[in-house]
C-alpha cells in the first residue's frame, strides 16, 4: 500500500473530476450533461488498483463555482501535481491514472455528437498537464 495523504487523495480526485468538468463545460447543454456524466463515471469506475480506490471512494470533490478559466487554473496544476505525487509515492500507478483520466475526458467528449473544437482544445490541455502526447501530433 502507498502512503498517500488525505490531501494527495483530494488532489488526485479533484484533478480527475475537474478534467471531466472542463471537457463537459466546453460543450454545455442540459441533456448533454447527463450523457457526459454517465460516460465519465464509467471510465473513472473502470480504473484499477489504487487509482480506482482513490477515484471511487469518499466524497466528490468540490470544484469552485467560478468561470471555466478559473476552474482550469485549478484543475490543470492539480493534474500536474497528481502525476508528481504518483511518480513519487506510487510510480506503478502513474500510467494507470493518466490513462484513466484521458479515457474519462475522451469518453465525455464523445458522449454527445462527437468531439468539437473546444472539447479537443481542453482535452489537449488535460493531456499536456498529464505529460501525455497531444492529439493531432
Amino acid at each position: 500500500m502507498t502512503d498517500l495523504t488525505s490531501q494527495d487523495r483530494v488532489t488526485l480526485k479533484t484533478a480527475a473530476f475537474g478534467a471531466v468538468f472542463l471537457v463537459s463545460n466546453a460543450d454545455p447543454g442540459f441533456f448533454a450533461m447527463f450523457k457526459e456524466s454517465f460516460a465519465a463515471s464509467g471510465a473513472l469506475a473502470g480504473a484499477t488498483g489504487l487509482v480506482k480506490e482513490v477515484l471511487t471512494t469518499g466524497t466528490l470533490p468540490q470544484l469552485p463555482r467560478r468561470s471555466p478559466a478559473d476552474v482550469e487554473a485549478i484543475v490543470l496544476p492539480a493534474l500536474e501535481r497528481s502525476m508528481a505525487i504518483l511518480r513519487e509515492k506510487a510510480p506503478g500507478e502513474a500510467d494507470n491514472y493518466r490513462a484513466t483520466v484521458i479515457a474519462a475526458v475522451e469518453q465525455t467528449a464523445q458522449a454527445t455528437h462527437g468531439v468539437n473544437e473546444r472539447e479537443a482544445d481542453v482535452i489537449n490541455k488535460v493531456r499536456g498537464a498529464l505529460g501525455a502526447p497531444l492529439t493531432g501530433e
